[in-house]
């Protein structure tokens, strides 16, 4: 008996992967060739030291900041993966903690100057990405998808 398989690689939640790991590939692409990145953010963009991972806290973070565990749980990430994330970005400049003014013991996770830059790139570099994905698709395409996701992301 032979044992039909294909649908593994066609299905929804594959195609989604990757198509959401080729969406971030070339933002990434773009920030590393964008001279508003700063040098060495780009430098690393370049080198795919920056990968997909770190585009959580640039979707996530708060621009008043947000701790840790609020970051985690909307980057879909445990409390460790996204401290070591967080760790890697203090270092590179994008992001410190402080602490939380509404509660002494627990830390605030902000963007610095550089990490505004990082996402100012990450804004432009989105809609680059849009635009060539309408040009891919098609117009009515791409607003098909783009309703379709959207309603399936609030269920």
């Amino acid at each position: 008996m032979v044992h039909e398989d294909s649908w593994r690689q066609t299905h929804f939640g594959r195609l989604l992967g990757h198509a959401m790991r080729r969406f971030d590939d070339r933002v990434l692409h773009l920030m590393a060739d964008d001279e508003q990145v700063p040098l060495a953010l780009a430098h690393l963009a370049a080198r795919d030291k920056v990968g997909a991972a770190h585009i959580h806290i640039t979707r996530h973070l708060g621009l008043e900041g947000s701790r840790l565990t609020d970051l985690a749980d909307a980057a879909g990430m445990s409390k460790q993966a996204m401290g070591d994330l967080v760790n890697q970005c203090e270092a590179w400049g994008l992001v410190t903690r402080q602490a939380d003014p509404l509660d002494g013991r627990a830390r605030l996770i902000q963007f610095t100057p550089t990490g505004l830059a990082w996402l100012a790139a990450f804004k432009s570099a989105v809609g680059q990405a849009e635009v060539e994905f309408r040009a891919a698709v098609g117009e009515e395409v791409a607003t098909v998808v783009a309703l379709g996701l959207e309603a399936y992301a609030q269920v």
